[in-house]
């Protein structure tokens, strides 16, 4: 561990000669059982926490959001810059006869007591796959949360990312915002890619539009991105396909239309999970995981970028050795990358623990990667997200300060979600 850590200090020191050091402290937020039982719909035993996502206010306090599968909602927790918990969990979703699953969290940059919140919801409305996406807001910093919102309203199992006819993610949905205007992203079971906005804060959405996606080319696993101009940059890659390629579409009037997509690096390896962030100068940045033979082959991290509003893309490098995937991806004030992804180095095929690798130069180089401390849970637990990887687990606000979150799954033993906090 202290080999980890003094590489990670490393990696993300300031890039003059005598760089800054980082405080690095953890913040436990939630632990449970680790029971997972046989599937049955709504009426599954399961007890666990799990699923956590976090964002990262200028004053650096952090919002995270997490699932008790046990209690079938999503909880939200502020936890202060130094580590101390800012009041009681507060349930969000608040329906208990239905599970929820893999949220994310977003601040609002003008106002960090504007919380937004969007999750899949498994309510089975005739369709041969349960899901819904919801969406419930805060306007008090959390302390409370308003009533949920169904914002897809249809029966094709949306939040799913389908890889083939039998196996998918779920968790194929993603959040932004900006301004008074919120924007929400997901995908479904049977191929479709959804868009919907809102510009009142959040108080109603927009008609779901359709994006792009087909039963022959499910879309899968979308991000949302914003750029200081107003544009909006939507990525996603596409199930049954071996040598599936990025795609990545931009929106020039705030969503209300897209362009066609590119596909971004087209390979024979199989490319998922992006993650894009916009700098303040527009640069457009990408990250993804590809592997060589298809889905469940090891995969690496690979980064590229655009400086042409996405109208091109540079070829892309890789950031990570063998066995990383499922990237998250962060950018600060100055520029600085941070990108964060699971560690699959168990024999078993599940991921342990998380590597961090930090770019000071806007992209043009990286410095070698790091295990996150404290990332690997130390009773032998997987890492959690047992309904899917698609996670946003890293957050960064303007000043550099950085935030993690992680759980754990040890079966019939313990389950935990917690918080890393690396502060410059």
């Amino acid at each position: 561990m202290k080999r980890h850590l003094a590489l990670l200090l490393a990696v993300l020191a300031a890039p003059a000669a005598q760089p800054a050091p980082i405080a690095w402290s953890t913040t436990e937020i939630a632990a449970g059982r680790a029971e997972r039982g046989p599937w049955r719909m709504n009426e599954s035993r399961w007890d666990y926490v799990d699923d956590p996502s976090v964002a990262l206010d200028a004053r650096g306090e952090a919002a995270v959001v997490w699932v008790d599968q046990a209690r079938k909602d999503v909880f939200f927790q502020r936890v202060g810059a130094a580590g101390e918990k800012l009041g009681a969990p507060v349930n969000v979703s608040r329906t208990a006869a239905v599970f929820s699953w893999l949220p994310r969290v977003v601040l609002s940059p003008d106002d960090p007591a504007r919380v937004f919140v969007l999750w899949q919801e498994i309510v089975f409305s005739g369709g041969s796959h349960g899901g819904e996406i919801f969406f419930a807001r805060s306007q008090d910093g959390g302390a409370s949360f308003s009533a949920p919102l169904n914002l897809s309203r249809s029966q094709a199992g949306d939040g799913k990312g389908q890889i083939d006819r039998h196996r998918w993610h779920n968790g194929s949905l993603d959040l932004a915002a900006a301004g008074n205007t919120v924007y929400a992203a997901w995908t479904e079971y049977e191929g479709a890619l959804w868009f919907s906005r809102s510009t009142d804060g959040g108080a109603r959405f927009s008609a779901p539009l359709r994006v792009a996606g087909g039963e022959d080319r499910p879309a899968r696993a979308p991000s949302l991105a914003l750029g200081a101009d107003g544009s909006v940059y939507l990525a996603w890659t596409v199930g049954q396909d071996r040598s599936a390629d990025i795609r990545v579409a931009r929106s020039a009037d705030g969503g209300a239309s897209f362009a066609p997509a590119r596909i971004v690096a087209p390979s024979a390896g199989y490319s998922d999970a992006p993650k894009l962030a916009v700098d303040a100068n527009g640069v457009v940045h990408l990250v993804y995981a590809e592997s060589s033979r298809g889905p469940f082959d090891p995969a690496r991290i690979r980064y590229t970028r655009s400086t042409d509003a996405g109208a091109s893309f540079a070829a892309p490098r890789e950031i990570s050795p063998l066995g990383a995937g499922f990237p998250s991806l962060s950018v600060d004030a100055q520029g600085h990358l941070y990108v964060l992804w699971e560690l699959f180095t168990d024999p078993r095929g599940v991921a342990r623990g998380l590597a961090l690798a930090v770019s000071r130069d806007g992209g043009a180089s990286f410095a070698p990667a790091g295990t996150v401390p404290a990332s690997i849970d130390p009773a032998g637990g997987w890492n959690g997200s047992s309904q899917g990887l698609l996670m946003r687990k890293l957050a960064v606000n303007g000043a550099g300060a950085v935030a993690i979150v992680n759980s754990s799954f040890k079966p019939d033993e313990r389950s935990r979600v917690w918080l890393i906090r690396g502060a410059p």
